[in-house]
């Protein structure tokens, strides 16, 4: 997605369906899985978010109404519009992120009083990655305006700006297009209007399930996938035919959804508001060695939770991302790689 004010990346990394609980949640053949998996078996786990808990040490909430280079209509809050519950269709906890009319009282936007609020968070200046595979289960929202994006922009943004840093928008989706999400690239001599970009078909709207998001990234070009289904993917060869290739360096991770702006255009009568993105995990795969938290040890996969769904406090008592006091909660864990877990209900 251009951004000339904040632009926005997208990364992705090595290893089409590498999760195979991912896979198999979006309906993949298990035989299939076990393929990539093997296929794939050079790429680690370097860091996830399972979104179990509010995590703020891996996060940021950026905020503003400024219009992010888009003219969006939404002013983005710090973690208000951002918690995390139980969804019954992913069967674990999920990270919400909400966009709804109103907006904070001290709220100010380019056109005057904010109309809407949504979260943009960003894992800037603490998980940033160089080369891999990015992926996130999601379920979208939709609806005419809605613009949720699933991104990487450049960790040299600040130094060298937009749309030199690089942009990698690993998942798109505007509301006119309830079928349809984009893949696209962004940088210098290739941005705006004038990206590298896919499309894929969903084939039923984008908020009837969830859906595995990924983009596989290295020095020789880019690929992009949805539920282990590659759609799109562009070399460097292309890309330095109309620019240079910026993409050799550390990238970081954007969620946020948008409201209006100049792709997706503005709500109108037939919008329904609030509208939810519901992100089940985020994970990120590299070869080589597998680093704990602290870049020091290798990274055991989370423990399995042996508690069935029906023992987890369900939907309806979402928990605000924003900093607060823990609440006595055990989690249902998501299926990583080489662990097991018990059966999950995928029902609304």
């Amino acid at each position: 997605m251009p951004h000339a004010i904040a632009p926005r990346l997208r990364t992705a990394l090595l290893l089409a369906c590498l999760v195979p609980a991912g896979c198999a949640a979006s309906g993949l053949p298990r035989a299939g899985i076990e393929a990539r998996s093997a296929a794939a078996a050079t790429g680690v786990l370097v860091w996830a978010d399972e979104f179990d808990t509010a995590n703020t040490a891996d996060w940021t909430f950026e905020t503003g109404g400024h219009g992010w280079g888009n003219n969006e209509l939404q002013y983005y809050t710090g973690g208000q519009n951002a918690f995390i519950q139980y969804d019954t269709m992913a069967g674990s906890n999920v990270l919400v992120i909400e966009a709804r009319r109103g907006a904070p009282a001290d709220a100010s936007c380019w056109y005057g009083a904010c109309q809407y609020s949504s979260t943009r968070m960003i894992t800037r200046g603490k998980r940033e990655f160089r080369h891999g595979r990015v992926e996130a289960r999601i379920r979208l929202p939709q609806t005419q305006g809605i613009w949720p994006a699933f991104w990487m922009l450049g960790s040299n943004l600040g130094e060298v700006g937009w749309p030199q840093s690089g942009e990698i928008d690993i998942m798109e989706h505007v509301g006119f297009e309830p079928d349809l999400t984009h893949g696209a690239l962004h940088g210098p001599g290739y941005s705006g209007d004038t990206p590298f970009s896919g499309t894929h078909d969903l084939g039923e709207r984008a908020d009837a399930g969830y859906h595995v998001y990924a983009m596989e990234w290295d020095g020789a070009g880019v690929r992009w996938f949805v539920d282990g289904q590659p759609f799109y993917s562009v070399t460097r060869a292309q890309v330095e035919a109309r620019g240079p290739w910026v993409f050799d360096q550390p990238f970081f991770v954007l969620l946020n959804v948008a409201v209006g702006g100049n792709w997706p255009g503005s709500p109108d009568a037939t919008s329904v508001f609030p509208q939810r993105m519901y992100v089940d995990w985020v994970r990120v795969y590299q070869p080589g060695q597998r680093l704990r938290r602290n870049g020091g040890q290798p990274l055991a996969p989370p423990r399995a939770n042996a508690v069935p769904p029906a023992e987890v406090p369900q939907a309806g008592v979402p928990r605000a991302v924003v900093p607060q006091a823990a609440t006595p909660r055990t989690p249902v864990r998501k299926a990583m790689p080489g662990r097991t877990q018990p059966a999950r209900s995928f029902e609304r």
